[in-house]
């Protein structure tokens, strides 16, 4: 197996010479020498499922794609809780073995967790990642496909087609063409290359463990629950193989902290009966964009996918479709501009288009923001109880609908 624990890439010059050795930090870059600086076509920055899908098509096209990542390993620092919807699991090549069992039942609870509703599909509708080994094995993937990887190395500016990154063994430039921001949702390629970046961030953690199979079908628990959750929910995915127990809302509408809730909320959790904590437990956190795609999320010089494009669904706050579709049309964009020469290709791609689609669940998003108390989130469930709420939320969870990628 590959190693992704390290810096992959030895980041020398076409004349041999080291670009670590002589690389000036990004302020004293106006004599930089060719034969100093790394060239690529595409340099990727961020190795989540947006960056190394749109790497991995990039390479496939024939292109020279370096791909780099802050971490030293790509199984660490997992920020996602790694739910697939149906959708994603129908159009995009997943490794099979890296996830759990199909869900297809649905529990929301209103904040007292009295008559909770059930929703049950007819089809399977979410499997969940094992994101450690699922990240490897696509990592693994790009590497086949030409991809050159350089783990631990950060991305620190850009001047004209020259980009300072800094690896584990110093400074270093890499010339491209173009540049991909795939570094989440507080981007640093979006800033410095002049982007709009997310404002609307929600913040969530979970914990993350593995369980005994037990009697009941996997199923996803969300409880509605603004005094543990303010504006969004808390959760329990139990698909028979882990658990993942997991709170998410307004950093600033936390009374005692995000954690202070994760540890109240997991007390208490449904969905885990008889169920045994194991005393290795993975934490993860991170923000969560929802403010709908951005507006400007390309330039002449590069373009963003994922997270860092606001590329997660305002209402449900998934992202991991949204990040292959986009990284898919951002290929797709790139591909034409490096096989054409020309830039005018990336005018195509353009976050204002798209996120008119998103208008409804905008609105949406805006309303559960506005459910501040448990008495209002009790009252929401009046009307989820009924044929019309109940087939709303249904549409919602099991709908076809996927992210609006232009045909």
């Amino acid at each position: 197996m590959p190693q992704f624990d390290r810096t992959v890439l030895p980041l020398r010059g076409p004349g041999g010479g080291s670009a670590e050795a002589s690389a000036p930090a990004p302020g004293g870059h106006a004599g930089a020498r060719r034969d100093d600086t790394t060239s690529v076509d595409v340099l990727v920055v961020g190795a989540g499922l947006a960056g190394l899908h749109t790497a991995t098509l990039l390479a496939r096209h024939g292109h020279d794609v370096l791909l780099v990542d802050r971490r030293s390993t790509l199984t660490s620092t997992i920020r996602t809780t790694g739910i697939f919807v149906r959708r994603t699991l129908d159009d995009f090549l997943l490794p099979p073995e890296h996830l759990g069992p199909p869900i297809r039942r649905v529990v929301l609870y209103p904040p007292g967790r009295q008559r909770p509703v059930p929703l049950v599909s007819g089809r399977d509708e979410f499997r969940v990642g094992d994101m450690g080994p699922l990240y490897a094995a696509v990592a693994r993937t790009a590497a086949e496909a030409g991809v050159r990887i350089a783990l631990g190395t950060r991305y620190t500016g850009h001047q004209d087609d020259t980009f300072f990154l800094e690896a584990p063994d110093g400074p270093c430039r890499v010339r491209a063409e173009y540049v991909v921001g795939a570094d989440g949702a507080r981007s640093t390629v979006a800033r410095d290359l002049g982007l709009d970046h997310n404002r609307h961030l929600l913040i969530g953690a979970e914990d993350v463990f593995e369980i005994t199979p037990g009697t009941e079908p996997p199923t996803f628990h969300c409880v509605l629950d603004p005094s543990l959750a303010p504006g969004y929910l808390a959760w329990v995915v139990n698909d028979g193989q882990h658990a993942h127990v997991g709170v998410a809302g307004y950093a600033h509408r936390f009374p005692d902290g995000l954690h202070r809730a994760l540890e109240r909320f997991g007390a208490s959790a449904p969905g885990l009966a008889g169920t045994d904590r194991p005393e290795e437990i993975e934490r993860r956190a991170g923000p969560i964009p929802v403010g709908g795609l951005l507006h400007r999320i390309g330039c002449p010089r590069g373009l963003l996918v994922g997270d860092a494009a606001g590329a997660v669904s305002p209402l449900t706050a998934g992202g991991l479709d949204p990040c292959l579709r986009l990284s898919e049309h951002a290929a797709t964009l790139l591909d034409d501009a490096l096989r054409t020469g020309s830039r005018e290709a990336l005018a195509h791609y353009d976050g204002r288009a798209l996120r008119a689609r998103f208008r409804g669940r905008l609105m949406l998003r805006r309303g559960l923001a506005q459910v501040r108390t448990p008495a209002a989130a009790s009252a929401a469930f009046t009307l989820l109880r009924t044929p019309f709420g109940q087939a709303a939320a249904r549409r919602v969870l099991f709908g076809d609908r996927s992210f609006p990628i232009p045909s």
